[in-house]
């Protein structure tokens, strides 16, 4: 049987580096900081394994086939996008069939992929996490892009579900459980109901030319950052941290859809996946560090249910 050694949810931003801070601080600065601190504890904890819960961005899920859950078991390719890593990915099999298993045992029909391109959503905070890209990973994709999204309360119960299954795999091991995404932060719709023209015709069909699309895509993104009147909750970012914190996902799945939108934005579904993750790691956050940096879009929160030094 595999140990959780311990959940560690992790914003991303595609500015965390396109817009790195200068060297004597600014924004991102304690994002980054703190990240780093996290890592050297990851490196102390010494997991065999890591199941990193993240969203897709575009680059692997399209709206020709869009599952709520996406779980690679074989190989595992980094589109690269935005300074993440580009290529092949180690994937921890046996430990994800274990997954796949103990899934769909306790009733969730989770897509499989034996070969799961992933975005900076997986990537960026694997790599931040463990320094690199050699530690066998679990990449878990959660729908958060466009409806129809899976609903918290679904989600945490992919959480309960993904902690027993973890617990019973039939790989040792010490497992660390991640999550990628959110905080609060506010973007276009990617709703192909509600957006038209070449855009429109990317979401469905970009997957039969993916490097197009994201060339076309990139330049959008990046014109979004660099505004310190960007939109970011703050309170309701601190809210989040701190009902995790106290181990009350369920507060947060009392939110429900929309009120999660209005609160958090659309970049702030992206919670979803620290849901899931905290809940299988079945106990509260025990260190938690957050700063908003609007030029990125984004707040950006780190939490973990180990104490980081």
């Amino acid at each position: 049987m595999a140990e959780i050694a311990g959940f560690a949810g992790m914003s991303h931003s595609p500015f965390a580096t396109l817009l790195p801070p200068p060297a004597q601080g600014g924004p991102g600065a304690k994002f980054l900081t703190d990240a780093s601190r996290a890592r050297r504890t990851v490196e102390t904890l010494a997991p065999d394994a890591i199941v990193v819960i993240g969203p897709d961005h575009f680059h692997g899920n399209f709206y020709d086939v869009m599952p709520p859950f996406v779980l690679g078991i074989e190989h595992a390719v980094g589109f690269g996008d935005f300074g993440s890593t580009e290529g092949s990915l180690p994937v921890a099999g046996p430990l994800a069939w274990s997954v796949h298993n103990g899934l769909t045992s306790a009733g969730f029909d989770v897509s499989l992929s034996y070969s799961l391109t992933v975005d900076h959503g997986i990537v960026q905070t694997y790599e931040m996490l463990t320094g690199g890209t050699t530690l066998p990973m679990v990449p878990l994709v959660v729908n958060t892009a466009a409806p129809p999204l899976p609903s918290l309360r679904r989600c945490v119960a992919l959480g309960h579900a993904l902690g027993t299954a973890l617990r019973t795999a039939d790989s040792p091991g010490r497992v660390l459980v991640a999550a990628s995404g959110g905080l609060s932060h506010w973007l276009p719709s990617n709703d192909p109901r509600e957006v038209a023209g070449k855009r429109r015709e990317a979401l469905i069909h970009g997957r039969a030319d993916v490097r197009a699309f994201a060339a076309a895509r990139e330049p959008r993104v990046r014109a979004m950052g660099g505004d310190p009147a960007a939109r970011v909750n703050t309170e309701w970012d601190n809210w989040f941290l701190d009902r995790l914190s106290a181990d009350d996902a369920e507060a947060v799945a009392d939110l429900g859809h929309d009120k999660l939108e209005a609160l958090a934005g659309r970049g702030g579904h992206e919670v979803r996946c620290w849901l899931i993750g905290q809940v299988a790691a079945g106990v509260p956050l025990a260190w938690t560090s957050y700063e908003p940096v609007p030029e990125w879009i984004t707040g950006m929160g780190i939490g973990t249910t180990f104490p980081v030094g």
